[in-house]
């Protein structure tokens, strides 16, 4: 069990290093906090466009997508 403490304005929890190691957490790591069902969800944001590029997949990349006639001095 963990307990939450207030840091200035806000609130902290501190994460165990054994956690952290397990998904790759590290000082300076950046994360996205979000609300699903009730529940607090704390997500590894990438680091770089390489580390997007290693979550596509074949079942989830996206389709080339047609974005009209070049206009003005564009060249294809």
């Amino acid at each position: 069990m963990f307990q939450v403490q207030k840091w200035g304005d806000s609130l902290g929890i501190r994460i165990p290093k054994s956690l952290a190691l397990k998904v790759g957490l590290e000082e300076g790591s950046k994360v996205g906090l979000d609300v699903e069902n009730g529940h607090l969800i704390i997500k590894l944001k990438p680091s770089s466009l390489e580390a997007l590029l290693i979550s596509v997949t074949p079942e989830n990349i996206h389709k080339e997508i047609s974005t009209g006639d070049p206009e003005g001095r564009e060249a294809w």
